[in-house]
Order: structure tokens, then C-alpha cells, then sequence
């Protein structure tokens, strides 16, 4: 399932991929099979198939599955049961997806030949790259990489997110020499846990190559967009790093610092001047192009969440063009980019059929309607509203080159890792074919309504922060009506807002509004958002403090006004819990007549069993 080739030629590369996308249903079949072959004894297949690793038997008989219906598997694994309960290969960690379960992360399996699979998906991406770009082998990319927190389970596996997995990796750190992935980030910068360190470091040695560097990004817009803030706050301190030859003092990692300084080496005054000048003009519109001339492209995820931060990627570029050339989740590395220099908003990916055996759930109907009323239409009267709608949508499993030309569908995945007709929660839209292996859009997270980096907060997840803020005021007589939500990234961290309309009870009076108590609103809201979301505000700095704003009465009344002028029915109209419109946030912002925002980070620790 991943046949062997060498990375540094392109044309072997394209050959290979030509050969899987043409050849995608006979590859899909052999995946299937194999995954069959090997695990019909795990206990979780056995239950269903007695045994048989008939593929028709496994399409009528072995269900289609969330997280919380296999769960259980995963975590007798984590407390210490062998891997065999779902996968015949040994299980060697768990990955932390950024999705969660009951406020705790979802550990999804992960074997050794799975990193084996990864390696080849890295390798595989450079080919595409090369025929759009030329001279990309003439320098360095400055690739801005980090590692987040990990835990040991009760079995002694490790339990990490997905990249850090592969950082940590001998296929990462033994990786043979690559003329097309020579980073300007030592090893050692990219795996120091103290993030706030590993930034500046790695940018400092972006800076110090800046002459060699063709590509630039993260791996997803918002990193990057933090490298850039860093950069804003620090670069004074950066030209005086490259003007002694000495890094900061504050940098205490001793593997960091002692990599840095190989690089830095000696003192550079003529480029910290040349820095010093670009970064200290007034403007820092195509700062990246100014700073690093030679850049070709910026290489980050833009589509799903990531596309609110293209504006501020486009002022920052230059006109550099923005480059998404994977589509991948912790559950399974998925597909790439064909047209990696396209515009953001017509990216689609296209699925690599031995990365996994795919199915899709047909979602019908126009899907951009049936999105936007579970995301902005719904209301929590009804807790299961959301799954309720949703299920009436889906019509049909159909595989991999079997779905339609326009048509929206729900990812399922079956893995080598012991994962089996497993609902990622990722819908996608076919937009093309190539070859024989189509081509989709990211649409969206099913039922996530909020997210900035890695976070996603669904509409329950609100509702019940919320709920636990609204206790403060009940004894205060305050009454909160209404409610909504969007994210603002208007500054870099972005940060979660959130619209209240309050009154007293008995009237509509405005009540007058006691900071440090909505101070403390703003922080309960935050400590009761899952895992991730508090991992992100405290540990990752990667999301700002949550905001709260109070509104004047009648300002959802205007709100409704509008959304009825745009189409909506008054009969059906429920106030949207997330807002993605300008002209509706602006409707609200006009009306406001109190901003707080939370003073506390909220609480966190590394998830427990």
C-alpha cells in the first residue's frame, strides 16, 4: 500500500500519483482487503463478522460509528488492554484529536506503519509543488512548526496530538536528505515545549537565512499569523540578536539555544539594519515579501475555519500567493492539493485512495442551506435538534469514486489503524475528478459553530458555558433574553465574542452593569469550554480572552428584522447562535453599550483517564 520511490525525483512522484488517482477503485479494493484480512479477528470485528473478511459482509454487517461508540475500545487500550480489541498491528500511541468527547479530547489509534504512511503523504506533496514552482530545491523553507502537550496513559502509551506524534518521530528527526524540505528551523527549536521560545527561535533563524528562503507558512493560517504578531512585538529584539551574535537570555532551553546560536554564529549589523528598516516603516503591508524577498509562496491551511484569516494573510503577503496543499485529520492523513497555487476559495483536495478505504454519507439537498440552518439556525430548546435535522439528511453510504459532481457529503473512514466505518465529521462538497479519484471542498465541521486555531466549540458546547455564566446574574435580579456569538480576528491572537442582551426582571430596563462581575461571566464562560479550547487560551496563547458584549433592548429584534430582509422566514426564524454576517455583526455592534473581557486564564491540565 505505499510503494516505494525516491522523494527527490518528481517525475517518479507524478508517476505514482497518476497511477493511484487512475487506478482508484482497484487501489480502494486492495485497501479494504487488506485492512479485512488483518484485523477480521480483532474482538471488535470479530463481534460483527464471525470471523469472514468478506467485503460485502463487512458493507451490510459492521455499523457506521461516532467517537462515543468507540470509545470504550479505545480507552481499555489506554488503561492497559492489548491492541488486539481493534487492531492486529500493535497500537504504539494515541493521537489527541482537536475534536473532544465529554470536555476531553478524542484519542484516535495509531500504529508504527501508520507513521511509515505519514513520511510517504510529506513526500508525495513536493512533486505537485514542483511542477507550479520553479528553483524550489535552490533554498530553505521557513516553516514555523510546533509540538503541544502530551500524557502517558495508564498503559504507558503516549497520548499526543497528531503533529507533535510525527515531530517526535525518528521518520521526522532521522528524515534522509530532501533538496526540496531543508528547513531554516533546527530540530531542536521546532521541539522545544516552551512555544513562546520555539516562536522567536525559529523566527530568528528564518531571519539570519532570510537570503535562502523560498517558501514560508505553518500549518494552519492562524500559527503563521502568530509568527507575524511575534515578529510585530519582538523584531527590535531579533535585529539585536543578529547585530551581537548573542540570543536573548530569556532563551533558557539549553537544545534550543545552543542549535540558535550554530546559526546565528557571529554578529550581522548590515542585515539588522536591513530588518530594523523594514519592520520599522509604517505600514506593514507585504511584510513577508519585503522581509524575505526571494519567497515564492506562503504554505498554510486556509480552507474550513482557517479562511477567516486569508484578508489579513493577504495584507501581510505582498502578493504572495496563499498555498493549502493537504487536507488531513488525526484520524487518517486524507489528500492533496493538485492546483496548490489556485485561489483559497476553489482549493479541493483530492483523496489518496491507500491512505484509507473511504465512504461517504449522502447528505441531500443543497447543503449550503441545510449548513447554515444547523449552524446559525437552530435553537437549544431542543438539545438534539441539531443531530435530529442532520439525520434526516443523510440518504445513503455510497465509496470513494462512486459519489456525484456537486453533491455534499459526510466523510467516513475505514484505517489500517483500527478505526472502522468511522464518521470524521468533516462535510465535503465533489468538485471535479482527477483521474478517476474525485476531488472535493472542505465545507465545514459538522455542528461546530466557533473556532480559531484548533478549537472547535459546537453549539452545545455555548449553550452550556453560557448557562453556567447566567447563574452569576439570577441572584442580581438580571435576566439574560438573548444571546449570539462570532469570532473576532481582527487582532491577532483572535478571540471569542459574544452578544448579550439583558434585563431586569419585571422590565426592560437596562440593568447598570457591575464590571468585575461581568469580568467574572466572561471567565466562567471560558473555564466551561471543553479541553482544547482552555489548552489553546492558556498553554498555546493561540486564542485571546473571551469578550463579552452587552447590548441594548431590542437589539435581537433588529437582528431578526434583518435576517428576515435576507430570506428567512418569520414563522421559522431562530435567533442564529453564531453570526458569520459583517452587515448582522454590525447590527449588533452598534447597539452595544458595554464590553468586557475575561482577566483569568482559564483552568487547565494535561487530560486525565
Amino acid at each position: 500500500m505505499l510503494p516505494r520511490y525516491d522523494p527527490n525525483d518528481n517525475e517518479a512522484g507524478m508517476k505514482l500519483l497518476e497511477d493511484l488517482t487512475t487506478n482508484a477503485h482497484q487501489v480502494q479494493q486492495q485497501v479494504l482487503e487488506k485492512i479485512l484480512t488483518q484485523n477480521v479477528h480483532t474482538e471488535y470485528l470479530s463481534s460483527f463478522l464471525n470471523g469472514h473478511s468478506n467485503k460485502k459482509l463487512f458493507k451490510e454487517k459492521v455499523p457506521v460509528v461516532n467517537y462515543e461508540d468507540i470509545k470504550p475500545y479505545i480507552e481499555r487500550i489506554a488503561n492497559g488492554e492489548p491492541s488486539e480489541i481493534i487492531s492486529a498491528q500493535p497500537i504504539t500511541e494515541l493521537l489527541t484529536s482537536s475534536g473532544t468527547s465529554g470536555g476531553q479530547p478524542k484519542m484516535m489509534p495509531s500504529t508504527a506503519e501508520d507513521l511509515d504512511r505519514k513520511t510517504f503523504f510529506y513526500n508525495i506533496l513536493m512533486p505537485v509543488m514542483n511542477k507550479y514552482v520553479d528553483g524550489l530545491d535552490q533554498g530553505k523553507a521557513m516553516h514555523l512548526l510546533f509540538i503541544k502537550p502530551e500524557i502517558i496513559t495508564p498503559s504507558g502509551l503516549m497520548a499526543r496530538p497528531v503533529l507533535t506524534s510525527y515531530y517526535k518521530s525518528n521518520n521526522f528527526r532521522n528524515r534522509p536528505f530532501n533538496r526540496f524540505n531543508v528547513y531554516t528551523s533546527p530540530d531542536e527549536a521546532i521541539l522545544c515545549p516552551d512555544n513562546k521560545q520555539s516562536m522567536y527561535c525559529q523566527l530568528l533563524c528564518g531571519l539570519v537565512q532570510r537570503d535562502e528562503v523560498l517558501r514560508v507558512g505553518a500549518v494552519f493560517a492562524s500559527a503563521f499569523l502568530r509568527a507575524i504578531k511575534c515578529l510585530e512585538d519582538y523584531w527590535r529584539e531579533l535585529c539585536s540578536n543578529i547585530r551581537t551574535g548573542h540570543v536573548s537570555d530569556w532563551i533558557t532551553n539549553p537544545s534550543c539555544r545552543n542549535a540558535v546560536s550554530l546559526i546565528l554564529s557571529k554578529p550581522n549589523s548590515d542585515l539588522a539594519d536591513l530588518i530594523e528598516q523594514e519592520c520599522g516603516s509604517k505600514s506593514w503591508e507585504g511584510i513577508i515579501k519585503r522581509v524575505w524577498p526571494r519567497t515564492k509562496y506562503i504554505e498554510v491551511i486556509v480552507t474550513g475555519s482557517m479562511a477567516q484569516y486569508i484578508p489579513t494573510l493577504e495584507f501581510y503577503s505582498g502578493g504572495l500567493p496563499l498555498v493549502s496543499t493537504m487536507y488531513a485529520s488525526s484520524e487518517c492523513y486524507l489528500g492533496i492539493n493538485f492546483k496548490p497555487l489556485s485561489k483559497p476559495s476553489d482549493v479541493s483536495y483530492t483523496l489518496l485512495p491507500n491512505m484509507a478505504y473511504f465512504e461517504f454519507l449522502h447528505v441531500e439537498k443543497n447543503h449550503e442551506q441545510v449548513s447554515e440552518e444547523i449552524q446559525c439556525n437552530t435553537t437549544i430548546s431542543d438539545k438534539n435538534c441539531t443531530q435530529k435535522e442532520y439525520k434526516k439528511e443523510i440518504m445513503e453510504l455510497v465509496d470513494l469514486v462512486d459519489v456525484k459532481l456537486g453533491h455534499y457529503y459526510e466523510l467516513v473512514i475505514t484505517t489500517f489503524t483500527g478505526l472502522y466505518r468511522y464518521r470524521v465529521g468533516d462535510i465535503l462538497m465533489v468538485t471535479g475528478f482527477h483521474n478517476n479519484a474525485p476531488q472535493f471542498r472542505f465545507v465545514h465541521r459538522r455542528n461546530v459553530v466557533l473556532s480559531i486555531d484548533t478549537d472547535k466549540t459546537n453549539e452545545d458546547d455555548l449553550f452550556n458555558a453560557v448557562t453556567q455564566a447566567k447563574r452569576l446574574l439570577k441572584p442580581l435580579g438580571f435576566l439574560l433574553t438573548e444571546y449570539t456569538s462570532y469570532v473576532d480576528t481582527s487582532s491577532i491572537p483572535g478571540h471569542y465574542v459574544l452578544f448579550w442582551e439583558l434585563k431586569m426582571k419585571g422590565n426592560n430596563d437596562l440593568p447598570e452593569l457591575d464590571h468585575a462581575i461581568m469580568e467574572q461571566c466572561c471567565s466562567i464562560v471560558e473555564d466551561s469550554l471543553d479541553y482544547v479550547y482552555r489548552r489553546c487560551r492558556k498553554k498555546d496563547n493561540s486564542i485571546g480572552p473571551l469578550e463579552i458584549r452587552v447590548v441594548k433592548h431590542g437589539t435581537f429584534d433588529a437582528l431578526m428584522d434583518f435576517c428576515v430582509s435576507q430570506g428567512s422566514s418569520v414563522n421559522q426564524y431562530k435567533t442564529p447562535r453564531c453570526i458569520k454576517s459583517e452587515e448582522a455583526i454590525n447590527i449588533l455592534d452598534a447597539r452595544v453599550v458595554g464590553r468586557f473581557f475575561s482577566k483569568n486564564v482559564p483552568f487547565w491540565e494535561s487530560f486525565r483517564m
